[in-house]
């Protein structure tokens, strides 16, 4: 017969594979919510440099070389 007592070896290994599962989520979670964090916590990001921006509107097209130009230039 089995013997489904706290010390059988069948529930310890469950009890281990649950936990280690458990803990992964867990460190995934964690790092899922500090990756957005550094994107988007206070204070100003790389992205939100104003050179940054200008660059960006210039390389898709919203502004032309003579506006890029002067906001670089005004920026400095």
């Amino acid at each position: 017969m089995y013997y489904y007592g706290p010390m059988n070896a069948y529930h310890w290994g469950w009890g281990i594979l649950m936990g280690s599962v458990f803990l992964i989520v867990f460190i995934m979670l964690l790092y899922s919510v500090f990756r957005l964090w550094g994107h988007h916590g206070p204070g100003l990001a790389s992205s939100d440099d104003p050179l940054e921006i200008v660059k960006r509107r210039y390389a898709k097209g919203e502004i032309n070389k003579e506006e890029y130009e002067q906001l670089k230039k005004d920026l400095k």
